[in-house]
């Protein structure tokens, strides 16, 4: 069974940054498809980024970047002048396009508060 553990959430003052990883227990990258997702209080979860299809969201689009490390099984998203919208907790997913599965980290918050 594949582990997908988040870390590097916070609380960080608007206009900060964060770097959120995100770990696998075993090498998933060429299998699966990576991406972020977050879910506000009270709003739906939502795709914030993606590896493959290099999907962002449009509030996100030109303050995250994702990248990953294969080497590392490790799976990266750069959150640059952050807003209080981006306040949720992040969840690291895999998806398997071929059986439609997929894996989810336990989250980490991120709250952008002054």
């Amino acid at each position: 069974q594949v582990e997908l553990v988040e870390s590097g959430g916070g609380l960080v003052q608007p206009g900060g940054s964060l770097r959120l990883s995100c770990a696998a227990s075993r090498s998933i990258f060429s299998i699966y498809v990576m991406g972020w997702y977050r879910q506000a209080p009270g709003k739906q979860r939502e795709l914030v980024a993606q590896m493959t299809s290099g999907y962002y969201a449009d509030s996100v689009k030109g303050r995250f970047t994702i990248s990953r490390d294969n080497a590392k099984n490790m799976m990266f998203l750069q959150m640059n002048s952050l807003e209080p919208d981006d306040t949720g907790v992040y969840y690291c997913n895999a998806y398997r396009a071929d059986t439609n599965y997929q894996l989810w980290g336990q989250g980490t918050q991120v709250t952008v508060s002054s």
